[in-house]
């Protein structure tokens, strides 16, 4: 089809092994999936909290065009100056006013225009903005400039991620989760031609809890005593999604489940 651009969506990068794999990598994955756009989440990716301006750079550099990201966003504070400096590092659209960052950017691919927007759920989450009239707000801007509309929706629970995917389909290209650093198996075309899929997973160490050193992890579930968690440092996987969308409507075509094991 020639009127169809092909999204590469992939989960949170998780430290050193995730970052190296994500360079390694990519440039293959973009020839395999003929990927038009490339959208990461980044929230993860400098020592498992937040991401630098520098690994930002090589993250643009290696050929991802958005980065999005949640939460941990702001545990690295030297972020905020280049989220000024540039739209494609994002943070989710339904934080209060005031801010910093900006939750959606416009892409142009091809002949096209691509929207990204960021958002965040509330469950088990900070008391942000509701997600839905948020989305739904920027959703009908977004729609004055281009019906392919992909969001990224950086929260926990998978009933949340589910309603608001319903709750926008139709309207916009994509809705796809992030945040559980676990790839989930129900990737979809909803009934109104919207690709769907609960979480993409993560780009991070698979001898890992999600992502993080076992040996700690299992100490603080155990324990219950808020130890920090650490990285885990071995061969990552690469998980996400590639969607085809019909340019002309917004509407998916396809979703395919991408799941790679690195050996770095």
């Amino acid at each position: 089809m020639t009127n169809t651009i092909t999204a590469l969506l992939l989960g949170d990068i998780i430290g050193t092994s995730g970052s190296r794999a994500l360079f390694i990598h990519l440039k293959d994955l973009i020839k395999k999936y003929k990927a038009d756009i490339v959208v990461a989440n980044g929230e993860n990716a400098s020592d498992g909290f937040g991401i630098t301006p520098d690994l930002a750079d090589q993250c643009f550099t290696h050929g991802v065009d958005v980065i999005t990201t949640g939460n941990h966003i702001w545990q690295k504070r030297e972020i905020l100056s280049k989220m000024g400096e540039t739209d494609r590092i994002l943070r989710p659209e339904n934080y209060p006013a005031g801010a910093p960052g900006k939750g959606h950017c416009l892409v142009p691919v091809k002949e096209w225009t691509v929207a990204v927007l960021n958002l965040q759920g509330r469950v088990r989450l900070s008391n942000v903005d509701c997600p839905f009239k948020t989305g739904k707000s920027i959703v009908k801007r977004l729609r004055n400039d281009t019906p392919i509309i992909i969001i990224d929706f950086h929260a926990e629970s998978a009933e949340e991620k589910e309603a608001l995917g319903y709750y926008l389909q139709g309207e916009v290209s994509a809705v796809v989760g992030t945040h559980t650093h676990v790839q989930t198996a129900d990737e979809r075309i909803l009934p109104k031609g919207t690709a769907y899929m609960t979480d993409l997973g993560m780009i991070g160490p698979s001898a890992s809890i999600i992502g993080f050193n076992r040996e700690v992890a299992l100490q603080r579930v155990i324990t219950q005593l808020p130890i920090k968690m650490e990285v885990e440092e071995s061969p990552a996987r690469i998980t996400g999604a590639a969607v085809v969308i019909d340019a002309e409507t917004g509407k998916a075509v396809s979703i395919e489940r991408i799941e790679l094991q690195s050996n770095y």
